[in-house]
Protein backbone atom coordinates (compact mmCIF):
# COMPACT_ATOMS: atom_id res chain seq x y z
CA UNK A 1 0.00 0.00 0.00
CA UNK A 2 1.49 3.32 -1.08
CA UNK A 3 2.21 5.99 1.51
CA UNK A 4 0.16 9.17 0.81
CA UNK A 5 2.13 12.03 -0.69
CA UNK A 6 1.52 14.26 2.32
CA UNK A 7 3.13 11.65 4.56
CA UNK A 8 2.01 9.45 7.42
CA UNK A 9 2.51 12.21 9.98
CA UNK A 10 0.15 14.59 8.22
CA UNK A 11 -2.45 11.83 7.89
CA UNK A 12 -2.19 11.27 11.64
CA UNK A 13 -2.48 15.01 12.34
CA UNK A 14 -5.59 15.25 10.15
CA UNK A 15 -7.22 12.26 11.84
CA UNK A 16 -6.56 13.61 15.33
CA UNK A 17 -7.85 17.03 14.31
CA UNK A 18 -10.96 15.74 12.52
CA UNK A 19 -12.08 13.50 15.39
CA UNK A 20 -10.89 15.85 18.16
CA UNK A 21 -8.67 13.16 19.69
CA UNK A 22 -6.66 14.52 22.60
CA UNK A 23 -3.94 11.98 23.34
CA UNK A 24 -2.99 13.65 26.64
CA UNK A 25 -6.55 13.46 27.94
CA UNK A 26 -6.84 9.85 26.80
CA UNK A 27 -3.61 8.93 28.63
CA UNK A 28 -4.50 10.46 31.96
CA UNK A 29 -8.16 9.49 31.71
CA UNK A 30 -7.04 5.88 31.29
CA UNK A 31 -4.71 6.21 34.29
CA UNK A 32 -7.55 7.52 36.48
CA UNK A 33 -9.98 4.79 35.42
CA UNK A 34 -7.36 2.08 36.00
CA UNK A 35 -6.21 3.27 39.43
CA UNK A 36 -9.77 3.87 40.67
CA UNK A 37 -10.99 0.46 39.44
CA UNK A 38 -8.09 -1.67 40.64
CA UNK A 39 -7.46 0.53 43.69
CA UNK A 40 -11.06 0.10 44.71
CA UNK A 41 -10.79 -3.66 44.33
CA UNK A 42 -7.57 -3.74 46.36
CA UNK A 43 -9.11 -1.59 49.09
CA UNK A 44 -12.43 -3.39 49.52
CA UNK A 45 -12.22 -6.94 48.12
CA UNK A 46 -8.51 -7.73 47.88
CA UNK A 47 -8.79 -11.13 49.53
CA UNK A 48 -11.07 -12.32 46.72
CA UNK A 49 -8.73 -11.23 43.93
CA UNK A 50 -6.37 -13.59 42.09
CA UNK A 51 -2.75 -13.44 43.24
CA UNK A 52 -1.65 -12.15 39.83
CA UNK A 53 -3.59 -8.89 40.29
CA UNK A 54 -2.52 -8.45 43.90
CA UNK A 55 1.11 -9.10 43.00
CA UNK A 56 0.98 -6.68 40.05
CA UNK A 57 -0.54 -3.85 42.08
CA UNK A 58 1.51 -4.07 45.28
CA UNK A 59 5.16 -3.06 45.64
CA UNK A 60 7.63 -1.73 48.18
CA UNK A 61 6.79 -2.18 51.87
CA UNK A 62 3.30 -3.46 51.06
CA UNK A 63 4.43 -5.83 48.31
CA UNK A 64 2.53 -9.09 47.88
CA UNK A 65 3.76 -11.83 50.23
CA UNK A 66 1.73 -14.84 49.04
CA UNK A 67 2.30 -17.40 46.30
CA UNK A 68 3.62 -15.54 43.28
CA UNK A 69 2.50 -15.82 39.69
CA UNK A 70 5.45 -16.83 37.44
CA UNK A 71 4.37 -14.58 34.54
CA UNK A 72 3.87 -11.55 36.77
CA UNK A 73 7.22 -12.24 38.46
CA UNK A 74 8.86 -12.30 35.02
CA UNK A 75 7.40 -8.82 34.36
CA UNK A 76 8.92 -7.33 37.50
CA UNK A 77 11.96 -5.05 37.59
CA UNK A 78 14.01 -3.70 40.53
CA UNK A 79 12.30 -0.85 42.36
CA UNK A 80 15.58 1.04 42.11
CA UNK A 81 14.71 1.54 38.44
CA UNK A 82 12.52 4.38 39.67
CA UNK A 83 15.64 6.48 39.21
CA UNK A 84 15.51 5.93 35.44
CA UNK A 85 12.30 7.84 34.79
CA UNK A 86 13.49 10.67 37.02
CA UNK A 87 16.54 10.97 34.78
CA UNK A 88 14.11 11.29 31.88
CA UNK A 89 11.92 13.73 33.84
CA UNK A 90 14.95 15.92 34.62
CA UNK A 91 15.91 16.20 30.96
CA UNK A 92 12.34 16.55 29.66
CA UNK A 93 11.22 19.21 32.18
CA UNK A 94 14.34 21.35 31.75
CA UNK A 95 14.02 21.14 27.96
CA UNK A 96 10.42 22.37 28.13
CA UNK A 97 11.36 25.09 30.63
CA UNK A 98 14.18 26.26 28.34
CA UNK A 99 11.90 26.39 25.29
CA UNK A 100 9.24 28.26 27.30
CA UNK A 101 11.66 30.84 28.68
CA UNK A 102 13.31 31.31 25.25
CA UNK A 103 9.95 31.84 23.59
CA UNK A 104 8.83 34.37 26.20
CA UNK A 105 12.17 36.20 26.13
CA UNK A 106 12.23 36.45 22.32
CA UNK A 107 8.52 37.35 22.17
CA UNK A 108 7.75 35.09 19.26
CA UNK A 109 5.73 31.99 18.51
CA UNK A 110 7.27 28.65 19.42
CA UNK A 111 9.18 26.78 16.67
CA UNK A 112 7.11 24.87 14.12
CA UNK A 113 8.34 21.47 15.29
CA UNK A 114 7.11 22.27 18.83
CA UNK A 115 3.71 23.47 17.56
CA UNK A 116 3.31 20.38 15.42
CA UNK A 117 4.18 18.08 18.30
CA UNK A 118 1.71 19.85 20.60
CA UNK A 119 -0.97 19.64 17.88
CA UNK A 120 -0.54 15.87 17.78
CA UNK A 121 -0.59 15.40 21.55
CA UNK A 122 -3.08 18.11 22.50
CA UNK A 123 -6.14 17.54 20.34
CA UNK A 124 -5.29 18.86 16.88
CA UNK A 125 -4.37 22.26 15.50
CA UNK A 126 -7.99 23.39 15.13
CA UNK A 127 -8.91 22.65 18.72
CA UNK A 128 -6.00 23.91 20.79
CA UNK A 129 -6.87 27.27 22.34
CA UNK A 130 -4.89 29.73 24.46
CA UNK A 131 -6.02 29.31 28.05
CA UNK A 132 -2.81 30.06 29.97
CA UNK A 133 -0.74 33.26 29.89
CA UNK A 134 3.05 33.28 29.82
CA UNK A 135 3.51 34.29 33.47
CA UNK A 136 1.29 31.46 34.73
CA UNK A 137 3.10 29.01 32.46
CA UNK A 138 6.51 30.11 33.76
CA UNK A 139 5.35 29.69 37.37
CA UNK A 140 3.86 26.24 36.71
CA UNK A 141 6.84 25.06 34.68
CA UNK A 142 9.24 26.25 37.38
CA UNK A 143 7.33 24.24 39.99
CA UNK A 144 7.28 20.99 38.03
CA UNK A 145 10.90 21.37 36.89
CA UNK A 146 12.12 21.90 40.46
CA UNK A 147 10.15 18.86 41.62
CA UNK A 148 11.63 16.69 38.85
CA UNK A 149 15.11 17.99 39.67
CA UNK A 150 14.83 17.23 43.39
CA UNK A 151 13.36 13.78 42.79
CA UNK A 152 16.19 13.04 40.36
CA UNK A 153 18.70 13.98 43.06
CA UNK A 154 16.94 11.93 45.73
CA UNK A 155 16.47 8.74 43.72
CA UNK A 156 19.94 8.77 42.19
CA UNK A 157 22.07 10.01 45.09
CA UNK A 158 20.16 9.77 48.40
CA UNK A 159 17.44 7.12 48.47
CA UNK A 160 18.37 3.63 49.64
CA UNK A 161 16.53 0.98 47.64
CA UNK A 162 16.19 -2.57 48.89
CA UNK A 163 17.95 -4.98 46.53
CA UNK A 164 15.03 -7.38 46.90
CA UNK A 165 12.28 -4.83 46.21
CA UNK A 166 10.51 -5.17 42.85
CA UNK A 167 7.88 -3.26 40.90
CA UNK A 168 5.71 -4.40 38.03
CA UNK A 169 6.88 -3.29 34.61
CA UNK A 170 3.60 -1.37 34.24
CA UNK A 171 4.51 0.88 37.21
CA UNK A 172 7.87 1.54 35.59
CA UNK A 173 6.30 2.46 32.24
CA UNK A 174 3.64 4.68 33.86
CA UNK A 175 6.41 6.77 35.46
CA UNK A 176 7.76 7.70 32.04
CA UNK A 177 4.34 8.37 30.56
CA UNK A 178 3.30 10.53 33.52
CA UNK A 179 6.22 12.93 33.25
CA UNK A 180 6.12 12.87 29.45
CA UNK A 181 2.47 13.96 29.51
CA UNK A 182 2.58 16.36 32.46
CA UNK A 183 5.44 18.38 30.96
CA UNK A 184 3.68 18.59 27.58
CA UNK A 185 0.51 19.74 29.35
CA UNK A 186 2.40 22.76 30.68
CA UNK A 187 2.70 24.10 27.13
CA UNK A 188 -0.25 22.70 25.19
CA UNK A 189 -2.60 25.64 25.85
CA UNK A 190 -0.07 28.37 26.63
CA UNK A 191 0.19 31.63 24.69
CA UNK A 192 2.99 31.38 22.15
CA UNK A 193 2.53 27.63 21.89
CA UNK A 194 -0.82 27.75 20.10
CA UNK A 195 -0.79 28.66 16.44
CA UNK A 196 -1.44 32.34 15.82
CA UNK A 197 -0.61 33.42 19.37
CA UNK A 198 2.30 35.33 20.82
CA UNK A 199 3.71 35.02 24.34
CA UNK A 200 3.24 37.86 26.78
CA UNK A 201 6.20 39.47 28.55
CA UNK A 202 7.11 37.96 31.89
CA UNK A 203 7.49 40.31 34.82
CA UNK A 204 7.56 39.76 38.55
CA UNK A 205 5.14 42.70 38.78
CA UNK A 206 2.59 40.58 36.89
CA UNK A 207 2.54 37.85 39.52
CA UNK A 208 -0.92 37.64 41.06
CA UNK A 209 -1.70 37.06 44.72
CA UNK A 210 -2.82 33.53 43.89
CA UNK A 211 0.44 32.76 42.08
CA UNK A 212 2.54 34.10 44.96
CA UNK A 213 0.48 32.12 47.47
CA UNK A 214 0.85 28.90 45.49
CA UNK A 215 4.58 29.47 45.07
CA UNK A 216 4.91 29.76 48.86
CA UNK A 217 2.73 26.68 49.49
CA UNK A 218 4.57 24.73 46.80
CA UNK A 219 8.02 25.49 48.22
CA UNK A 220 6.90 24.60 51.75
CA UNK A 221 5.50 21.28 50.50
CA UNK A 222 8.63 20.76 48.34
CA UNK A 223 10.92 21.26 51.33
CA UNK A 224 8.80 19.15 53.68
CA UNK A 225 8.63 16.29 51.19
CA UNK A 226 12.42 16.27 51.06
CA UNK A 227 12.56 16.31 54.88
CA UNK A 228 10.09 13.39 55.03
CA UNK A 229 12.08 11.41 52.48
CA UNK A 230 15.26 12.02 54.47
CA UNK A 231 13.59 10.59 57.59
CA UNK A 232 12.94 7.39 55.62
CA UNK A 233 16.49 7.34 54.28
CA UNK A 234 18.03 7.83 57.71
CA UNK A 235 16.08 4.87 59.10
CA UNK A 236 18.37 2.65 57.03
CA UNK A 237 21.61 4.38 58.02
CA UNK A 238 23.90 4.08 61.00
CA UNK A 239 23.62 7.53 62.69
CA UNK A 240 27.30 7.48 63.64
CA UNK A 241 28.91 6.37 60.40
CA UNK A 242 26.24 7.22 57.83
CA UNK A 243 26.64 3.80 56.24
CA UNK A 244 23.69 1.61 55.31
CA UNK A 245 22.85 -0.72 58.20
CA UNK A 246 19.58 -2.26 56.96
CA UNK A 247 17.26 -2.43 53.97
CA UNK A 248 14.21 -3.24 56.10
CA UNK A 249 11.19 -0.96 56.33
CA UNK A 250 11.19 0.49 59.85
CA UNK A 251 8.79 2.72 61.78
CA UNK A 252 9.35 6.40 60.88
CA UNK A 253 9.01 9.09 63.54
CA UNK A 254 9.29 12.85 63.60
CA UNK A 255 8.20 15.64 61.30
CA UNK A 256 4.91 15.08 59.52
CA UNK A 257 5.20 11.35 60.23
CA UNK A 258 3.75 12.22 63.63
CA UNK A 259 0.50 12.97 61.81
CA UNK A 260 0.57 10.78 58.71
CA UNK A 261 1.80 7.40 57.54
CA UNK A 262 2.75 8.86 54.16
CA UNK A 263 3.39 12.61 54.43
CA UNK A 264 5.48 12.53 51.25
CA UNK A 265 2.41 11.35 49.33
CA UNK A 266 0.22 14.03 50.90
CA UNK A 267 2.77 16.67 49.93
CA UNK A 268 2.93 15.33 46.37
CA UNK A 269 -0.82 15.93 46.10
CA UNK A 270 -0.41 19.45 47.55
CA UNK A 271 2.26 20.36 45.00
CA UNK A 272 0.24 19.08 42.07
CA UNK A 273 -2.81 20.93 43.39
CA UNK A 274 -0.83 24.18 43.27
CA UNK A 275 0.07 23.62 39.62
CA UNK A 276 -3.34 22.28 38.60
CA UNK A 277 -5.27 25.15 40.19
CA UNK A 278 -3.09 27.69 38.38
CA UNK A 279 -3.88 25.76 35.19
CA UNK A 280 -7.55 25.33 36.11
CA UNK A 281 -8.91 26.41 32.67
CA UNK A 282 -6.97 23.53 31.06
CA UNK A 283 -8.94 20.27 31.32
CA UNK A 284 -5.87 18.06 31.07
CA UNK A 285 -4.46 19.52 34.30
CA UNK A 286 -7.65 18.67 36.15
CA UNK A 287 -7.16 15.09 34.95
CA UNK A 288 -3.49 15.09 35.97
CA UNK A 289 -4.42 16.23 39.47
CA UNK A 290 -7.14 13.60 39.81
CA UNK A 291 -4.68 10.94 38.64
CA UNK A 292 -1.99 12.00 41.12
CA UNK A 293 -4.46 12.36 44.01
CA UNK A 294 -6.11 8.99 43.39
CA UNK A 295 -2.81 7.18 42.87
CA UNK A 296 -1.19 8.65 45.99
CA UNK A 297 -4.30 8.03 48.09
CA UNK A 298 -4.60 4.35 47.15
CA UNK A 299 -0.89 3.81 47.77
CA UNK A 300 -1.06 5.66 51.10
CA UNK A 301 -4.02 3.56 52.28
CA UNK A 302 -2.14 0.33 51.50
CA UNK A 303 0.95 1.70 53.27
CA UNK A 304 -1.11 2.72 56.32
CA UNK A 305 -2.66 -0.73 56.52
CA UNK A 306 0.81 -2.34 56.33
CA UNK A 307 2.17 -0.13 59.13
CA UNK A 308 -0.76 -0.93 61.42
CA UNK A 309 -0.46 -4.66 60.76
CA UNK A 310 3.34 -4.71 61.14
CA UNK A 311 3.93 -2.52 64.22
CA UNK A 312 1.87 -3.23 67.34
CA UNK A 313 2.89 0.10 68.85
CA UNK A 314 1.84 2.07 65.76
CA UNK A 315 0.38 5.44 66.87
CA UNK A 316 -3.41 5.35 66.71
CA UNK A 317 -3.69 9.07 65.94
CA UNK A 318 -1.79 8.80 62.64
CA UNK A 319 -3.87 9.03 59.49
CA UNK A 320 -2.97 7.63 56.09
CA UNK A 321 -2.67 10.72 53.90
CA UNK A 322 -4.90 13.63 55.08
CA UNK A 323 -4.11 15.05 58.54
CA UNK A 324 -6.84 14.30 61.11
CA UNK A 325 -9.21 12.94 58.44
CA UNK A 326 -8.07 10.01 56.28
Amino acid sequence: MAVPENGILEVLENLLDRYKINLLQMMFGTFIATIVFFGGLMTFVEKYLPNSIRQSFRYGKHSFKGETDPLVAWLEVPKSWFKHFYIFALFWSWLAFYILVSTVREQKEAPEYVLRFLDIMGGGRSHRKVEIDSTTACVGALMLTLQCTRRFYETNFVQIFSKKSKINLSHYAVGYVHYFGAVIALLSNTSGFVRGSKPLEFSLDKLTGQQILYLVVFFLAWQQQYASNMILVNLRKDPRTGSVKTEKHLLPKGGLFNLLSSPHMFLEVVMYFCIADLYMPVRIWRLIFLWVASNQTINALLTHKWYRETFREYPKNRRAIIPFLL
